[in-house]
């Protein structure tokens, strides 16, 4: 399958508009009309989507070059809508992003993440062949730039650890993702926040949008909670909030 046949099939699972009602309604705990949001691991924008539909002004970070061309198709002409290409981590400076031609959409920075990924259940068929040099930059220079965001979804296939750490001030809220095949770089992940001040955590498995937790847990269950996944569970999103509210039932 070509790569535009690939992102196209992405784009037309992710953007389906039986989903976009649901995600709104998920994120209107979150953010509303005039505040920010951070994407980063921005894919084919159905977070983004989502964002701009709840009136929130969105940065994207995406550094793939056909992922970034189809984001710019869809959002371009949106003033609310800024993209950047780079890869985000715990310094500026220079990196690599290795890519995954049958799967856009798991591109990685991170060399641990594709050794981990190599054989293990639900990973078979990924296969990362080619590279691409990107500058580095951070949270905390993007926030220089465009401002404090109320959230910052992080997607970025084992390197969320590595993006936090660029991070110095926690926003109101945050999303990363995990997965079970890195259980270690999503408990480091809670420690970072921990630390920046985020004590009320939930979380999601796969693309549900449904809470794990009736009501937010601290950080110690929420590590035991993914420490107890089955590996089949494979991957899913927690979420730190300042406050409590955003993440109950």
């Amino acid at each position: 399958m070509s790569h535009a046949a690939v992102i196209g099939r992405s784009l037309r699972i992710y953007h389906a508009p039986a989903r976009r009602p649901g995600l709104d309604a998920f994120h209107r705990r979150f953010l509303g009309p005039g505040d920010l949001a951070f994407d980063v691991g921005c894919h084919v924008g159905d977070r983004a989507a989502s964002f701009l539909r709840v009136g929130a002004r969105v940065v994207a970070v995406e550094p793939q070059p056909r992922l970034a061309r189809a984001l710019r198709f869809m959002f371009g002409r949106n003033p609310g809508f800024s993209l950047i290409q780079a890869l985000i981590g715990a310094s500026e400076g220079s990196g690599v992003l290795r890519l995954n031609s049958a799967n856009p959409t798991v591109a990685s920075a991170s060399a641990e993440f594709i050794a981990a990924a190599k054989g293990a259940p639900g990973w078979e068929d990924q296969v990362w062949d080619a590279e691409l040099p990107l500058p580095r930059i951070t949270v905390d220079a993007l926030i220089a730039t465009h401002g404090m965001p109320d959230f910052v979804k992080i997607d970025v296939e084992g390197w969320e650890a590595e993006v936090l750490a660029g991070l110095s001030n926690a926003p109101r809220a945050l999303s990363f993702e995990f997965t079970t095949i890195q259980r270690g770089v999503a408990e480091a992940c809670i420690s970072r926040l921990t630390a920046l001040g985020l004590r009320h955590f939930n979380a999601c498995l796969g693309e549900s949008m449904e809470w794990a937790f009736p009501a937010p847990v601290g950080a110690v269950a929420m590590a035991e909670w993914l420490r107890a996944l089955p590996a089949e569970a494979n991957s899913g999103d927690v979420y730190a909030a300042l406050e409590p509210a955003s993440l109950a039932a």
